[in-house]
């Protein structure tokens, strides 16, 4: 039976300083680094045939520890179709102070509106978008092949692919937050259809 593990980076430097990351690289913290080797033991009996990782640091470095810590070396696509939502002119921006320039409402309604981009940047519904094509062509691909596949990408890439696992609505994605470092393991039948998720 066929695994999909997901994982959300490890703690970032800018997640550690509440701001708005999206695509700008930025490395992971020392406790960023411990979320991923606790990933990389919960993981260490779960045989993986292949990675999947965004193009942007803070993903591959949180790869790369958990494949030291399994002591094992797999084919490896990275793919921006992976990387975390954009968040255009709020990038770099700390949430707090963007609620006080802009409203705390305003500032609610772009990180947790399901279709209301930010200025200049994506939605929630534009990430998966470009997320879910990939996932479904490559990734689901590999899982019809009867393969175990660790994709560790971002906190939005990755909920657009656990709304379309667990068949979330538009309603129910908006309060689905992805812990750091904490795998997400589904089986799946060889016709790609869940069979049970489980958080380790």
């Amino acid at each position: 039976m066929p695994k999909l593990i997901l994982v959300r980076h490890g703690q970032s430097l800018w997640n550690l300083e509440d701001r708005f990351t999206g695509w700008v690289d930025v490395p992971l913290t020392p406790k960023g680094r411990d979320e991923a080797k606790g990933a990389g033991q919960k993981l260490l009996n779960v045989p993986i045939d292949v990675a999947y990782t965004s193009s942007l640091t803070r993903a591959q470095h949180t790869l790369a520890i958990i494949l030291g810590e399994i002591g094992k070396e797999i084919p490896t696509i990275r793919d921006e179709a992976l990387n975390e939502r954009h968040y255009g002119d709020l990038q770099g921006l700390n949430k707090t102070q963007t609620a006080a320039k802009f409203g705390k409402e305003q500032v609610h309604i772009w990180r947790r509106s399901y279709d209301v981009p930010p200025p200049n940047g994506e939605s929630l519904e534009m990430t998966a978008a470009r997320t879910l094509p990939f996932f479904d062509r490559c990734i689901m691909g590999d899982i019809t092949q009867g393969k175990n596949v660790l994709v560790v990408a971002h906190g939005n890439s990755n909920r657009s692919i656990v709304m379309q696992l667990d068949k979330l609505s538009r309603e129910e994605v908006l309060e689905l937050n992805l812990a750091t470092g904490v795998p997400l393991v589904y089986d799946f039948t060889l016709e790609g259809k869940v069979v049970s998720k489980e958080i380790l």
